[in-house]
Parts: C-alpha cells; sequence; structure tokens
C-alpha cells in the first residue's frame, strides 16, 4: 500500500523553500504522492458547516496562506522526478472547466504524467457566493464538468453541449502525457460514494474516524459499484485518517484501501522539514511496504 503526504500548500507548506525540501525528502524516503487541497478564499463569519469535524469548523485560520494547488503542485514537480502529485481536492465546481482541463493537462504534461486530478463539490455557500458561482446544483455542475474535461483531454476537436457548460469545435492542448488524468472524486459521503462510482478513476475519504469507518464507506461505495456494474478493484482508493496509527496500516490494505494519506503540517525552516520527512518516513512506509 502506498502512503501519500497531504502536506502543501498552506501556512508552513506555502513557502518555496519548505515545498522543495518536503517533495524531495519524501519522493526520497518513498512516499507515493504528494497531495495539496484548495480553498480559493476563506470567510470569517462562516455559517457554512465543515463536513470534516465534529464542531463543523475548519481547522486552518481564515488568515492563513492557502497556494492555488495546480502552482504549488507545479513547484514541487519541478524538485521531484516520480512521486505522484494530487489536488486533494479541487473544488471544481467553482471553476471554468475548460481553464481546469488546460491547467491540469499542462501540469501533468510537465510532471511526466505524475498528477491525479482531485475533485470535490465544495460544502461553503459564502465560498461560492465570493465567487459569483451557484451553491445550489453544485453536484451537478460536477458531473457535467468532469464529463467535460475528459472530452478535452480526449478530443483534438473538442465539442460539449450541456446545462452548464458549451463549447464547439475547440482545441485543447497539450493533451494528457497518457491521454486523461485520473479524476479522484474526494468527499465521505453517500452521495460522493455514488458519484465515484459513477464517474470517479478513484476516491479520497478525508479525515475518517478510523478503520472502521472506512469500512463502512468501502462497503457502501462496493454497493454503488455493483449498481452502475464496476468493481471497486478498478479503482484507487485514498483515505486520509483523523488519528492514523501504524497499527492501521494493515487492516486499512485488507479493505482494498490502496492509499493512506497522512495529513500534517511542516515546521518552517527548509532543514528541519527534511528532517521532518525523514521521521515521517521512518514510522509510516517500512510497515507499509509488504512482507515476503
Amino acid at each position: 500500500m502506498k502512503i501519500g503526504l497531504h502536506a502543501l500548500g498552506i501556512g508552513a507548506g506555502a513557502r518555496r523553500p519548505v515545498i522543495d525540501a518536503v517533495a524531495a525528502a519524501a519522493e526520497h524516503g518513498g512516499f507515493g504522492t504528494l497531495w495539496c487541497g484548495e480553498h480559493v478564499v476563506m470567510v470569517d463569519r462562516q455559517a457554512s458547516r465543515y463536513p470534516y469535524s465534529e464542531d463543523g469548523r475548519i481547522a486552518v485560520p481564515a488568515d492563513a496562506d492557502w497556494l492555488d494547488p495546480m502552482i504549488a503542485l507545479s513547484f514541487a514537480a519541478a524538485a521531484t522526478s516520480t512521486i505522484g502529485i494530487a489536488t486533494g481536492v479541487l473544488l471544481l465546481p467553482e471553476h471554468n472547466p475548460v481553464i481546469v482541463a488546460k491547467q491540469a493537462a499542462s501540469l501533468d504534461r510537465l510532471s511526466d504524467g505524475r498528477l491525479h486530478l482531485g475533485i470535490g463539490v465544495g460544502w461553503s455557500r459564502e465560498e461560492f457566493d465570493a465567487l459569483g458561482v451557484p451553491f445550489s446544483r453544485r453536484g451537478a455542475r460536477t458531473d457535467e464538468y468532469v464529463a467535460a474535461l475528459r472530452t478535452l483531454w480526449r478530443d483534438d476537436v473538442a465539442s460539449f453541449d450541456g446545462e452548464f457548460v458549451e463549447f464547439d469545435s475547440v482545441r485543447v492542448h497539450p493533451k494528457p502525457a497518457a491521454g486523461t488524468i485520473p479524476v479522484i472524486v474526494g468527499g465521505n459521503g453517500d452521495a460522493a460514494l455514488r458519484r465515484v462510482a459513477r464517474s470517479g478513476d478513484g476516491w479520497y475519504g478525508f479525515n475518517l474516524d478510523g478503520v472502521a469507518e472506512v469500512a463502512d464507506r468501502i462497503a457502501e461505495l462496493t454497493r454503488q459499484c455493483d449498481h452502475v456494474d464496476r468493481s471497486i478493484a478498478d479503482l484507487h482508493c485514498a483515505v486520509a485518517l483523523q488519528s492514523p496509527s501504524v497499527s492501521d496500516v494493515a487492516a486499512l490494505a485488507d479493505l482494498g484501501v490502496d492509499e493512506l494519506v497522512i495529513v500534517e503540517s511542516p515546521p518552517e525552516d527548509p532543514g528541519s522539514a527534511t528532517e521532518w520527512v525523514a521521521e515521517l518516513a521512518e514510522r509510516w512506509i517500512t510497515p507499509a511496504m509488504p512482507t515476503a
């Protein structure tokens, strides 16, 4: 099972020297993927409930630096050569899908095909309001945008006629390194798992409450895949736990999880960040390696 690291883009992880140090050390230490999340704006008066904590509040301070994930991951990719990079997650309905298709394909080509595009529908009405995007029907918008992305990546001359996006006979180049980019759907609820089964190449479950909740969500995802005649074995399943333990690795692997993502904040000092990643690798990578 792979071990991913979700540590870039926020706070200390938004500083160039720290990005370089963490990315290089993670690749050297054997981590499988570098993950980077997104919020375009944060607000001081937040009525919307954050779905990944018991108190409904996001732990990131509203005034923290939070890089655009495509830009942050481009620097991480430039500092490395083999480790995967993934948005965890890009809030797709907040963006123009034609621009996302261009940005993602550009990053994928420059990183030699290392990008996984993690996407989510978003939860903050205030953020959608600030961007002038309707909060209602954001799920349907996301589904259509995913279809539009794949059309743009696949077709040399691309056309699409939908409710939320329309284009006719356009050329968007470059194309992804392998012709497409895996779309990893984030979210823990049933609606998100239905979206994974319908149109995702994988699932990113975030801040789950231990192995038992992962097992419950995997069982639901399996049911949703059965409904659409898909096998969950064809999906890349990545999860981040609230309080992960090394002892969880084997249990998660038995459930069919492909990647355990460690969510941590790096230190401010780049030299310390290198040592910090090495300590994480020593703790997590060896237990994740298969035994003979």
